[in-house]
């Protein structure tokens, strides 16, 4: 017998969460490496994550999608975390900082973390799809990043990216059409180039 979230005790609780979320703590990280820069910054947002769901999870309602609440709650974390950095200035720990110093950190410097959807990018070898999902609007490419990547039911996705079901499929399809009218453009432009050189 399974007593109401809001009845167990807190050793209960915690065997609960033990038994129930920590099985996809593997999967939680997998996806934490592509949206962190660092395996160190993956461990803490996944640690970060897995914290946030203990302190929620009475609020949890069995019987739903544990791992896509799992994932939406990472998400969440992942953005607030980006976001947080950017309003911070950057800091430097050292003695002294020069005028030379502080052009090479300028020429080495990134805007902030790079998204996952750039990081999933960075390993297709083909250049002219990596050139065609780049050029997909923002919302397109994450939700082709998490229904065909990393595999996400279209229901999973809605929850994790906090739109209708329905955007979801309109999107995925739309940025399937997209992906395909540019491949097809490019793959005919490289076709004639041949033919253009040697009149």
């Amino acid at each position: 017998m399974t007593l109401a979230p809001d009845l167990e005790s807190d050793a209960e609780l915690a065997a609960r969460f033990i038994r129930d979320a920590m099985p996809y703590r593997p999967a939680l990280l997998h996806t934490a490496r592509r949206l962190a820069r660092t395996e160190a910054d993956a461990e803490d947002l996944v640690q970060d994550a897995l914290m946030n769901a203990y302190v929620g999870f009475r609020r949890f309602r069995p019987g739903t999608n544990l791992r896509a609440w799992l994932f939406r709650i990472m998400h969440n974390r992942w953005i607030s975390t980006y976001r947080m950095t950017q309003r911070r200035p950057n800091t430097f720990c050292v003695d002294e900082l020069t005028d030379g110093d502080l052009a090479a950190y300028a020429l080495h410097s990134t805007a902030g973390w790079r998204s996952a959807e750039d990081e999933a990018l960075d390993t297709i070898p083909d250049i002219h799809l990596r050139t065609a999902l780049d050029a997909l609007p923002e919302g397109f490419r994450t939700v082709l990043y998490y229904a065909d990547v990393e595999g996400f039911t279209y229901a999973e996705t809605a929850v994790l990216m906090g739109i209708p079901v329905g955007t979801v499929m309109s999107r995925i399809a739309r940025a399937r059409q997209r992906l395909r009218a540019a491949l097809s453009t490019e793959q005919t432009d490289t076709m004639q180039a041949p033919a253009e050189c040697a009149a």
